[in-house]
């Protein structure tokens, strides 16, 4: 009988389970109200004296065993259900992942980067939140210009020195207060303006303004600059200079590039002209470069500016710029593929 005993020791030690039944029934067939345990002590009173000791020490090792085996063998399979429902099947065959998009902003205003780049301009940065001075008075707009009508601004209540920057020039009187001619630079950001939000405007939008500053720059300079990057942008070869005003500017000009008549969709976004406008330009004013410490007498430049967004939606034929701020996933998605 003591050998018996023995012998379902080795098999408590050796059962390995997987599910909730197989351990159920090993637990019946052990500790069972009619399983081999009880078999084992109802049997106690017919062993020998002699053996009655090792018998019972026994069969006390046995129950021990059992119960836990058993206890190991839940907590095994309960750890591997929790698993299984964190990360479903670990045996079956992964998924790729799947890549996330750029958003269209960030593609078109890294190719602005990048096409100026090669031509040596360097990228600048600067507060969104800005003061009086940097965002108007250095740029030749002092206080109740009429020219400020231009810009419908947001303020902050609290100081009324402080407002939301309403153009990225904020950050080239800032690069030129900071640094010495040779100056060449662009400033990308997000801009704000108090307009009302419809299809064509927003009142959140993102601007690429450039800056050029050395001796004997010419508007010939500029002129071959913007070439360029309508070349490298669009792939069009043709840019005309509209006669305009911006009071940091001196002569301005407005920045048409010839997109052509070829479909439906060139009749439609340029009026029926095949001309199209992507910015604004001109020769620093001397009045600017005085505001931030530059001799206008010895140095002379250029700025040029244009919106992110109106650029993305010719790029990508987007009708309506309030796409770019709904994080639609369907919208974005489609962007998966671009660079």
């Amino acid at each position: 009988m003591l050998e018996k005993v023995k012998e379902h020791i080795d098999n408590v030690q050796a059962f390995k389970a997987d599910s909730k039944e197989a351990i159920e029934a090993f637990r019946i067939q052990y500790l069972g109200k009619k399983g081999l345990l009880k078999d084992f002590f109802d049997a106690f009173k017919e062993v020998p004296n002699e053996q009655k000791k090792a018998f019972g020490q026994a069969i006390n090792e046995l129950k021990e065993l059992a119960k836990e085996k058993i206890n190991s063998l839940k907590e095994s399979v309960a750890s591997q259900e929790e698993e299984a429902g964190i990360y479903g099947d670990l045996t079956r065959t992964g998924y790729p992942m799947e890549i996330g998009a750029r958003h269209p902003i960030s593609i078109v205003k890294n190719q602005i980067i990048e096409v100026f780049s090669r031509i040596g301009f360097n990228v600048s940065e600067g507060p969104e939140i800005e003061d009086d001075w940097h965002n108007f008075t250095a740029l030749n707009l002092p206080a109740h210009h009429p020219a400020r009508d231009m810009q419908d601004t947001f303020f902050i209540q609290t100081d009324p020195d402080v407002l939301l920057r309403t153009h990225t020039s904020s950050v080239q009187v800032r690069y030129m207060e900071e640094n010495k001619p040779p100056i060449r630079t662009i400033s990308p950001g997000r801009v704000f303006r108090n307009e009302a939000i419809s299809a064509r405007a927003h009142c959140i939008f993102h601007q690429v303004e450039g800056l050029y500053i050395d001796k004997e720059v010419s508007f010939a300079d500029m002129k071959q600059t913007l070439l360029y990057f309508t070349q490298e942008m669009f792939g069009k070869s043709k840019i005309r200079l509209r006669p305009s005003y911006f009071p940091f500017t001196e002569p301005s000009a407005e920045i048409d590039i010839y997109w052509g008549l070829k479909t439906e969709t060139d009749y439609r976004i340029t009026k029926g002209t095949g001309w199209l406008e992507i910015g604004g330009c001109g020769m620093v004013d001397p009045a600017v470069m005085t505001n931030c410490g530059i001799d206008p007498e010895e140095y002379s430049g250029f700025a040029f500016g244009m919106g992110v967004e109106r650029i993305a939606m010719l790029l990508y034929q987007i009708g309506d710029i309030r796409m770019f701020f709904e994080n639609d996933v369907r919208f974005l998605k489609q962007f998966s593929n671009a660079l």
